[in-house]
């Protein structure tokens, strides 16, 4: 499926499976660092010899963040490269004697002018790291968190104890899809699982349309353009997983500015209370859900214990609220009872 809206069952092809299997800390502040960042329109700022090495390319990248009063400079330019070869971080240095192609020196130089002029990282190299799979990313979806891959473990440990039996391959809703960041890790992760990846966002679609093709995910993974779990059929998935808009509208000014000026307000603004887009998609998601289906949901802290309410207002079982790895309450998971009931 591509961005237009599309109703999905409960009994789709399983296709072809995924083979392929570091960040501030905070709730609102970015995460680390494709191709769909525009980079190839800055010229390179000097002239460089064909065979200048990684290493030498680094350092230009690190004395421009330098210049720009980026703290940790070294790092930063390390994991820029290191974001936009796809590897970790030591590749700067373990492959600094190595020929640092000119495409790539342009790219990094270009990387660094961005971070340079106030780009989060992410951004700049067009790269995110989310549980160890390189995902496309730019201003039309927020940078993957380290609480999201929280959230993911969250639903594997389910699936793990009641994926459905008999050959019958399970089905996610991952709402609010972003970059595909949910939908991509838990195609790759468990290789059984379908996912309906949903975005009201045709730009955001495109991104994550990008990287369910670059992990070859396209036979297990369909995007759909809608709002909450609408491009579903009821009773059609055993699970439904969202990061959706938690922030209130009243906080918005408070974010970090690396945040509120740069990542999709769209994607963070959850109305006056911050509740609004959570309300709706836990009353929806117990009508999308078989019986016995897992809702998972990623909130805001201060809010956990209101939205378990409003799990158990919407009729689910076996709510729980779990934190995430700063100790802070960040999980809701709750079952739709098994028999169906109300």
């Amino acid at each position: 499926m591509r961005g237009e809206k599309a109703r999905v069952s409960g009994e789709g092809s399983k296709g072809a499976r995924g083979t392929r299997p570091e960040a501030r800390t905070g709730l609102l502040t970015p995460s680390n660092p494709s191709p769909l960042t525009a980079t190839s329109h800055f010229a390179s700022l000097t002239s460089h010899p064909d065979s200048e090495s990684v290493g030498a390319a680094v350092s230009r990248a690190r004395r421009i963040l330098e210049d720009a009063g980026i703290p940790d400079s070294r790092r930063e330019a390390d994991e820029l490269y290191a974001a936009l070869v796809g590897r970790a971080t030591s590749a700067a240095w373990l492959e600094r004697a190595e020929r640092a192609p000119a495409a790539l020196r342009e790219r990094l130089e270009a990387a660094a002018g961005l971070r340079a002029a106030g780009s989060p990282q992410a951004y700049a190299a067009g790269r995110a790291n989310f549980r160890g799979h390189w995902l496309a990313v730019d201003r039309r979806v927020l940078i993957p968190r380290p609480e999201t891959e929280g959230l993911v473990d969250l639903v594997l440990e389910w699936l793990r104890g009641a994926a459905p039996r008999g050959g019958r391959a399970p089905l996610a809703v991952d709402v609010g899809t972003g970059s595909g960041a949910i939908a991509v890790a838990l195609a790759l992760e468990w290789p059984g699982l379908r996912v309906v990846a949903v975005d009201p966002s045709a730009g955001a679609l495109a991104v994550a349309r990008a990287n369910v093709a670059a992990h070859a995910l396209g036979g297990r993974v369909a995007l759909a353009q809608g709002r909450l779990v609408g491009p579903v059929e009821p009773g059609a998935c055993d699970v439904v997983v969202s990061n959706p808009p938690y922030v209130a509208t009243g906080d918005w000014e408070r974010l970090d500015a690396s945040v509120r000026d740069h990542e999709p307000r769209e994607a963070l603004d959850g109305g006056p209370n911050g509740l609004a887009v959570v309300r709706g998609l836990v009353s929806e998601a117990r009508t999308a859900l078989r019986p016995g289906g897992l809702l998972a949901l990623e909130v805001d802290a201060p809010r956990a214990e209101s939205v378990a309410d409003l799990a158990a207002a919407s009729g689910f079982e076996g709510i729980t609220v779990s934190q995430d790895l700063f100790e802070r309450p960040r999980y809701v998971r709750a079952r739709r009872p098994a028999d169906g009931s109300d």
